[in-house]
């Protein structure tokens, strides 16, 4: 039997929303190894307009339905999700053109419309720091997430961590709530690496690089980098290369790279295409990532599969993710300084290491756990 989804993407604003964005793009491009003719599951993705532009890999693999909202405006698309959405999926497991289930992706759904429901979310960060989200925000997800994960039929997770979560917080049915994981193509392209373009492009000079892919968020936690840049990565041409969009902590790490003196030895290139991405990365002395709170953690595994070392906090997610493969450090300045130069001593050992973790982590694996939970929700 072929599970018919509809797939509700609204939430997803293409370049907003981090790493969630790439972990259901990666899920759904992944159905189409394990799942070839589609004779699992078909999904259709309602999405706003600017998607199928940003994920041609899905446009061109799946049907996708857009709406004129942009979701610029959060009750906008909110309003979206109850009417517009509501109308093109109802499920009928005989009508032509109807669907057996709806993904909701976005850690929330509607208040009304039809179920089952695969629900999946990414984490629940605004219960372990509330502090970190608008009092607005915070007001909605205390009471839409809730009632999301009772609506139900499966929640879906990254990660162990965020499971356990899940169940602890709202009492749910530990049956009810699956890990389906983050996957990265098995077989990479190789990546061909211009390092001279990239240092001139950049602006980065000859010297070693460190490397935080991370929108500026508060628990990304980008001032940790900044103090342990000041007092023990004292190399002057080292170079903290921060990539990722603007956060809401973004003000704060400008005011901060000026008053620690930095300028000149943090580079903030912001968003770059994947390939300078994956090229600073293969050059990087090492991923250095203190983020606080994650719910997987998918730059480790990037880096991972690139032969580069990785530098971690010290978070439930991030030992989940990186196991002996990379080194796990506590949120202290001078245990970071102390641990690049551990990664520099054992690189061959970690790119060795993280080579073979990072099979854990495969496309296929990631969609075949996601087609068991659509398939989990049905008779």
């Amino acid at each position: 039997m072929t599970v018919r989804v509809a797939v509700n993407l609204l939430w997803c604003v293409p370049g907003e929303v981090g790493g969630s964005e790439e972990y259901l793009a990666r899920q759904l491009q992944g159905l189409t190894a394990v799942d070839p003719e589609r004779g699992r599951a078909a999904p259709t993705l309602f999405t706003l307009p600017s998607y199928p532009a940003a994920h041609p890999e899905l446009a061109t693999r799946f049907p996708v339905v857009t709406t004129r909202t942009t979701g610029a405006h959060r009750p906008r698309r909110v309003v979206a999700e109850h009417t517009w959405l509501r109308r093109r999926t109802r499920v009928d497991p005989v009508r032509i053109g109807a669907f057996d289930l709806v993904h909701h992706g976005g850690g929330t759904t509607p208040m009304i419309g039809s179920r089952p429901i695969v629900l999946t979310i990414h984490d629940l960060q605004y219960l372990e720091h509330p502090h970190y989200v608008s009092p607005r925000k915070l007001r909605y997800l205390r009471s839409a997430v809730p009632r999301s994960v009772r609506r139900a039929n499966v929640v879906a997770v990254p990660s162990e961590f965020v499971r356990g979560t899940v169940i602890d917080a709202f009492g749910t049915d530990p049956d009810r709530v699956v890990v389906v994981p983050h996957g990265i193509d098995a077989a990479p392209v190789p990546v061909i690496v211009d390092e001279a373009g990239l240092r001139e492009r950049w602006g980065l000079g000859p010297g070693p690089l460190l490397v935080y892919p991370a929108i500026t968020h508060p628990h990304k936690n980008h001032r940790l980098l900044l103090e342990t840049m000041r007092d023990h990565w004292i190399d002057p041409d080292l170079r903290l290369v921060l990539l990722g969009g603007r956060g809401a902590a973004d003000d704060e790490v400008e005011r901060a790279i000026t008053e620690l003196g930095l300028r000149g030895r943090v580079v903030r290139p912001g968003r770059v295409p994947d390939a300078d991405r994956d090229g600073l990365l293969a050059i990087a002395d090492a991923l250095v990532f203190p983020s606080t709170y994650e719910g997987f953690g998918a730059p480790l595994i990037e880096a991972m599969a690139l032969g580069t070392p990785v530098i971690c906090g010290d978070h439930p997610t991030l030992r989940e993710v990186v196991g002996d493969a990379g080194v796990v450090v506590p949120p202290d300045p001078e245990a970071w300084g102390a641990a690049l130069g551990v990664a520099r001593r054992t690189r061959r050992e970690l790119t060795a290491a993280g080579r073979v973790r990072v099979a854990r982590f495969d496309l296929a694996t990631s969609a075949a756990a996601l087609l068991d939970a659509y398939e989990r929700t049905l008779p």
